[in-house]
């Protein structure tokens, strides 16, 4: 198998860094993802505008901060899945009713962007192994598929989005 990309963490970028782990190289920056944020913000705000610009909801709205991306440098989950939609790729929430009626074996998938105390990090298959592509960590980090099925129910109880 060849050398497996692993982007470290860089200041606040973990949804950059896992997306570019995801499709194993350099594809987003922050200013790609902070274009779709900046898109999807001003397709909000026209969807509120929808109900008059004059609506105490339109005046609230325009005086919160975005909810796509913070001056840390975090983006939501909006903003990975519509990176994701460039490649044709489709997120689906693990604990879902979708992902639960579609009866998929987790082990059958090929990734899972994870999300644990604002902190966005990919699990993926390369090959026939899994790999924790964790910005945090020093490197790739093997991980097998009973590892994994534990992992994944003990990020559902938990909480975390997967």
């Amino acid at each position: 198998m060849e050398s497996i990309f692993h982007e470290k963490q860089e200041g606040s970028l973990c949804a950059q860094h896992c997306l570019n782990n995801l499709l194993q190289g350099e594809y987003f920056t922050p200013v790609d993802l902070s274009s779709i944020a900046h898109q999807l913000d001003e397709e909000e705000r026209m969807r509120m505008a929808e109900g008059g610009i004059a609506s105490v909801e339109y005046r609230t709205f325009l005086q919160q901060p975005s909810g796509n991306l913070d001056d840390s440098g975090f983006f939501s989950i909006q903003v990975i899945s519509n990176a994701l939609g460039v490649w044709g790729l489709e997120l689906i929430l693990f604990n879902s009713r979708e992902y639960q009626t579609l009866m998929i074996n987790p082990i059958d998938e090929k990734a899972f962007i994870c999300n644990y105390k604002e902190h966005w990090f990919t699990i993926r298959k390369l090959g026939k192994q899994w790999f924790n592509l964790n910005s945090l960590l020093t490197g790739p980090e093997l991980i097998s598929d009973t590892y994994l099925a534990l992992f994944l129910v003990h990020a559902l109880a938990l909480g975390t989005q997967t």
